[in-house]
């Protein structure tokens, strides 16, 4: 099929790009790398009056460093340069893995970070990796710029906290610990994942409990298995007061497993997608428990 008429604009700044949105925020679509939306075009399942091309617009480009160790990296960043970036793997290794499990080459040569976080498929790598990383989105529109933690961004299946006037323009990443695990499984590569889960350990003694007055942070996140990115709360609390471990990893796994609400469909029951879960977040914590021993792995 071909999309229905639409008006085409390219801009060449944000605050273009902002006022091209402002003509009608209701009947236009931002075009990135356009992996999620030209396919919806064609089939006519988003019908805009307007397309507004954001390729040029350079205020979204570009990854920096942060204070504290962390990256502001910009909206248009593509997929293959988040997988390959040295600053990108030497400060988030997770974000770096998450993109390698993106689609397909020419999909990862075109697909941007900040389409992946505003399109919100539940099936999506890179916001489950960045909820797992507590990342923060920045935002602009016309009343200004703000600022939403990856916890508040995601709001059900394809909904995030985006008003239809404003524009993803970054993400920042804090420094990510040495403790994370990733793991996916898609029937085939380059398939959206059936589930799959992220997982990041912050802490000082990762292998024991945490000394008196210490703290210990585990961020479990599992998508495929919901509407939208889900934090594992059960699997975070077991854990935040519990050794790291087989056995830990394995009962917070079960525990995972009840915080999903998974869906089913042709590729799997919702059933199978919870045990997948459990199943996934005990290998994601054992990644996290291997990066975090000292010594040769």
């Amino acid at each position: 099929m071909k999309p229905a008429r639409f008006r085409y604009a390219r801009a060449g700044s944000l605050g273009e790009a902002l006022a091209l949105l402002a003509e009608a925020p209701g009947d236009t679509k931002l075009l990135a790398g356009g992996q999620s939306l030209v396919p919806m075009l064609n089939m006519r399942l988003v019908r805009p009056a307007v397309l507004v091309d954001v390729n040029g617009v350079r205020e979204l480009t570009g990854i920096a460093p942060t204070a504290g160790g962390g990256l502001r990296i910009g909206a248009l960043t593509r997929h293959a340069e988040l997988a390959a970036a040295p600053a990108v793997t030497e400060h988030a290794p997770l974000l770096a893995e998450a993109a390698r499990h993106v689609g397909h080459a020419a999909i990862r040569n075109q697909g941007t970070l900040g389409g992946s976080l505003a399109h919100a498929d539940p099936a999506a790598e890179l916001p489950a990796a960045l909820l797992a990383l507590d990342a923060r989105v920045q935002i602009r529109g016309p009343r200004g710029a703000r600022e939403v933690a990856a916890d508040a961004f995601f709001r059900g299946l394809l909904a995030t906290a985006l008003e239809p006037d404003e524009i993803l323009t970054a993400i920042d990443v804090p420094a990510q610990p040495p403790g994370w695990g990733f793991v996916e499984i898609a029937r085939r590569p380059g398939d959206f994942a059936l589930a799959g889960v992220a997982a990041v350990v912050r802490v000082g003694h990762p292998l024991t409990l945490p000394s008196p007055g210490g703290e210990r942070e585990v961020r479990v996140v599992g998508f495929g298995v919901g509407d939208r990115p889900v934090r594992l709360g059960s699997a975070e609390r077991l854990l935040a007061s519990a050794p790291l471990d087989g056995e830990s990893a394995a009962r917070a796994g079960a525990a995972a497993g009840l915080d999903c609400d998974p869906p089913s469909d042709v590729h799997g029951s919702a059933e199978y997608r919870r045990h997948l879960a459990t199943v996934l977040t005990e290998r994601a914590l054992l990644q996290a428990r291997a990066r975090l021993q000292p010594g040769p792995r």
